[in-house]
């Protein structure tokens, strides 16, 4: 029902367009009606990702929106999406696109640190804004044009592709009692996360998702935080870690994203870029929506079936990883140009939304809790 919503609206925008066109003379009306006789280019192209093929939840924002753009299209345009390692590895989705290999990826933006350390700013930052305050910062906030400077040189588009929210602080196979547990410990943890850890003494793995689950197993790495419990669930953590910590302070709401190769997007036709645009914002936000029903879920399947021992973090612990997640951030932002500006944009947001979240859902969220001790 949302779909053919979405799609009837499009459509009525785009025949009123055409009226509007050929209001002229009848010379103009008869050659319009001409063109729209004729066949229209259909376009086949390729969407690459970093997830295993129809992987729960950020697997599927991508065959949702290749369904959408085929059905909004009326079949203009297809897209075959490639699981990681089907088309390219998980980790050169970046530069897959980048080169036209294919026309575009879904991901996350720390994955690419690499060709440019600020993207990880676009993906979440430890102790930062939560989905939806990122989500806000990008389209209301300047975050988006940042953004878009950013991957211009590497003749890429950006756009959001769904969000985690609060992710799970990660499977341990002991416990975590102080900031000494975490010393020595091997761990799968990309992004700015995986510099906190190693700056307090730990050792962060950047591992795609289909090599975490062998890597734990075999003892490759010590313990590894993924997503969230529907994707924990998929992947089976439950049969070879001990304990499942919350929160995932690292990730407080980790935005995904698609990224489009800049000439090829460019040269469609404006209708189909409109089209693109709209599957790429519905796919992005039922995305955020289900995650909220799927991992409550999924948590009670991991609680209740597979006798799952949940922990918190001790306060003393997340101090101390606050701190140091504060000196990694601040010097991020300071080591270029675009680094500092986009810093500041996001600061200069997250200080503002957060007087408005503290007298809201920060709010509702305490007094609730309080009644119901």
């Amino acid at each position: 029902m949302k779909t053919r919503t979405i799609k009837n609206t499009l459509m009525l925008g785009l025949m009123s367009a055409a009226l509007l066109a050929c209001g002229g003379d009848d010379m103009n009306s008869g050659s319009t009606a001409q063109s729209a006789a004729e066949p229209q280019q259909t376009y086949e192209w390729k969407l690459v990702t970093t997830w295993p093929k129809n992987f729960p939840g950020i697997g599927m924002v991508s065959e949702t929106f290749a369904d959408m753009v085929e059905e909004l299209s009326e079949g203009r345009m297809r897209i075959r999406v490639y699981g990681a390692g089907e088309l390219v590895p998980a980790l050169e989705v970046f530069d897959a696109v980048s080169a036209g290999t294919a026309e575009v990826g879904h991901g996350t933006a720390y994955y690419w640190k690499g060709k440019a350390p600020e993207t990880q700013f676009f993906s979440a930052l430890p102790f930062g804004m939560n989905g939806e305050e990122m989500e806000s910062w990008l389209t209301y906030g300047g975050g988006m044009a940042l953004w878009e400077e950013l991957y211009e040189p590497f003749n890429l588009i950006p756009m959001q592709g769904g969000n985690t929210g609060v992710q799970m602080g990660g499977w341990f196979n002991k416990e975590i009692n102080s900031l000494e547990d975490f010393r020595g410990l091997k761990m799968r943890m990309p992004g700015l996360g995986g510099e906190v850890l190693q700056r307090v003494g730990g050792v962060p793995v950047n591992l795609a998702a289909g090599e975490i689950y062998t890597s734990l197993q075999t003892g490759v790495i010590d313990a590894t935080e993924f997503v969230a419990p529907l994707n924990d669930l998929a992947l089976g953590f439950y049969d070879i870690a001990d304990y499942y910590y919350y929160p995932g302070w690292h990730e407080p709401g980790t935005i995904l994203e698609f990224m489009f190769n800049k000439e090829i997007f460019e040269a469609l036709p404006a209708d189909l870029q409109l089209i693109i645009r709209t599957a790429v914002e519905a796919a992005s936000s039922r995305m955020s929506i289900e995650a909220i029903a799927t991992n409550t879920t999924a948590l009670e399947t991991l609680v209740e079936e597979h006798n799952v021992t949940l922990r918190q973090f001790p306060d003393d612990l997340t101090a101390e990883l606050y701190r140091v997640s504060q000196d990694i951030i601040n010097e991020l932002g300071q080591s270029s140009d675009i680094g500092r500006r986009i810093l500041a944009s996001y600061r200069d947001f997250e200080s503002r939304v957060t007087v408005y979240q503290d007298i809201s859902i920060e709010a509702y969220n305490r007094i609730r809790a309080q009644q119901r001790q």
